[in-house]
């Protein structure tokens, strides 16, 4: 249907709204469309409320709510005319009718007093951001807040949830436009809306685990996959923080620093950005014009010969190669263990030619120092390690030694100049039997 036919069809009487589909029929097995038709009291409403001049509808808009903001369940005429003292009485008089055939105020004619309708009260729900105070990012804020506190209320629709997909859907693509664009000034304001839009996201988290857990415990397959799906957009969105970054970055591979004063390009538009009216920078550049410099050509030609042979570089000659040198007599310098290992092997060995079962263990580890000592006191966990006899060297010696170690929880002083407490303990050797000790005989 044409704008002419819609005209002539709305000259007759007023036009259907099945008259806008090609059909003739309206999709009435979409729930969407279910819910609008649901609501058409609450359409009607807000269609009187906002028809007409602009200026009209910002006074309605304005007496409605402050009527809503008046504390007072019913109200008298007395009462609105002294709250609405700088009003003129016709342009009340004129927004009061049209609120009392919206059915958004209801005249009680007994007790002359005006009350406010359920009506009133769904409309106001949907009017109440235009008294919120303007923020950015209040749009995302908006449904979050929505989804969240319909969570909390018990009352979450699958509609919130969809709209809240299809906005973070929307600052995605806004996001990786800015990113595509190459743009500083574009990037960091969209890197600052992007954070602002991550913290709003991450409050929302907790209640988005909560929708999921819910929908489970309900069986609602709809309302979960919504919330997955949800979930999804937002993790797209928290991953996109690394593409700002390597966006940025390469913004600042590009930044060129002039000369060594410390400025750059980035404050060299920044500043001409700042500049009332830029074409007056080029004021009075052609007022001196150029002057050409006229030369003779077999001047030039003089000219261009001199540098050319002042600047070639002169010819290499042939050097002959170095004689060769005899290599200088070295030594090769191996790492020793420290000797107090062999010591102590030396020692081991002397008590086991003597055929000693077991040693005071504090001969094997005093002597010297306390770092010599120490050293020693860590050496004795090699005698029997299985995982060391395979070795060659002292190391695999050590570790091949019949001795074997056994500490004490004892402690007590011992007899040496640099330590004078020690645990106790006895060295044990395994290729020498010891005797079993018998128990003494009872006496009779």
């Amino acid at each position: 249907m044409t704008e002419n036919e819609v005209g002539a069809v709305a000259d007759e009487g007023e036009l259907r709204f099945e008259d806008y589909f090609r059909d003739g029929t309206a999709p009435g097995e979409a729930l969407l469309w279910w819910q609008l038709e649901r609501n058409e009291p609450l359409l009607n409403a807000l269609r009187a409320l906002c028809h007409g001049p602009a200026a009209l509808v910002r006074l309605r808009v304005w007496v409605f709510m402050e009527l809503m903001a008046l504390p007072e369940s019913r109200v008298s005429r007395d009462t609105l005319n002294r709250h609405f003292h700088m009003l003129r009485d016709e342009a009340l008089e004129l927004v009061l009718k049209r609120l009392r055939e919206a059915d958004l105020l209801a005249w009680d004619g007994s007790n002359q007093q005006y009350s406010v309708t359920p009506l009133a009260q769904q409309l106001i729900g949907l009017l109440s951001p235009l008294a919120a105070a303007r923020e950015q990012d209040a749009d995302l804020a908006a449904l979050l807040a929505n989804v969240a506190g319909a969570h909390t209320l018990g009352t979450l629709d699958p509609a919130q949830l969809r709209h809240l997909q299809a906005q973070l859907s929307r600052l995605y693509d806004e996001f990786a436009d800015a990113i595509a664009s190459g743009s500083e000034f574009h990037l960091r304001r969209a890197r600052q809306r992007f954070e602002r839009a991550l913290k709003l996201v991450d409050r929302a988290g907790e209640a988005l685990k909560a929708i999921i857990e819910q929908a489970q415990e309900q069986g609602n397959a709809r309302l979960e996959r919504l919330a997955r799906e949800l979930g999804l957009a937002q993790a797209r969105l928290l991953a996109m923080a690394s593409q700002f970054n390597r966006a940025l970055q390469q913004v600042d591979r590009q930044r060129v620093t002039l000369g060594s004063t410390g400025i750059t390009t980035t404050d060299v538009r920044r500043w001409l950005q700042n500049v009332p009216f830029l074409e007056n920078l080029a004021l009075g550049a052609l007022s001196r014009p150029a002057h050409p410099v006229m030369v003779a050509q077999h001047e030039l030609l003089d000219m261009a010969e001199g540098e050319f042979e002042r600047d070639r570089p002169d010819a290499k000659l042939q050097e002959p190669l170095p004689q060769g040198l005899a290599a200088p007599s070295g030594e090769l310098a191996v790492m020793s263990l420290p000797p107090e290992m062999a010591q102590m092997q030396r020692l081991l060995g002397l008590w086991s030619a003597e055929g000693r079962a077991e040693q005071d263990l504090a001969p094997a580890v005093l002597g010297g120092s306390y770092a010599r000592s120490a050293y020693r006191a860590q050496l004795l966990p090699l005698l029997g390690d299985p995982q060391a006899q395979h070795l060659s060297g002292a190391t695999g010696d050590m570790a091949r030694q019949p001795w074997r170690v056994r500490w004490s929880a004892e402690q007590g002083e011992v007899d040496d100049e640099f330590v004078r407490w020690m645990s106790q303990g006895v060295l044990h050797n395994s290729a020498t039997p010891t005797e079993p000790k018998t128990a003494p005989q009872e006496q009779q």
